[in-house]
């Protein structure tokens, strides 16, 4: 993605965005059977959520929403499917994308190398 989407800017190509929550490990988190990339979370992967969800934490953001918010701040981001069974999924999904989020969550994420200095974040 570091490569790819640059790429998509430079041409003016837009992405429409699946998976948001990485199969899994962004939605529920950190926690026991948590899956990364359609496979069990290597231990590397459970540190950096448990990371990443202690920052949210304590900016009282919920990880999804961060999640959801952060992929669709790249400008090649056109939309993002985070997938839905239900009305009450879709309306939640809606509400964790209007979820304000402070901008020091984004500057700690960067701070602790949770996420690229130079990654696009909302606001």
């Amino acid at each position: 993605l570091p490569e790819f989407l640059p790429y998509c800017v430079e041409r003016n190509i837009s992405v429409v965005a699946g998976g948001p929550y990485n199969s899994g490990i962004l939605a529920v988190g950190p926690r026991q059977g948590a899956t990364f990339n359609y496979r069990a979370a290597s231990p590397e992967m459970m540190d950096k959520a448990r990371a990443i969800d202690a920052v949210c934490e304590r900016h009282q953001v919920p990880l999804r929403a961060a999640a959801l918010q952060f992929i669709l701040a790249h400008p090649a981001l056109a939309s993002v499917i985070p997938g839905a069974r239900s009305v009450s999924e879709v309306e939640e999904n809606v509400q964790l994308i209007e979820y304000p989020i402070p901008a020091a969550l984004w500057a700690e994420l960067k701070q602790e190398k949770l996420i690229a200095e130079a990654a696009p974040t909302p606001g």
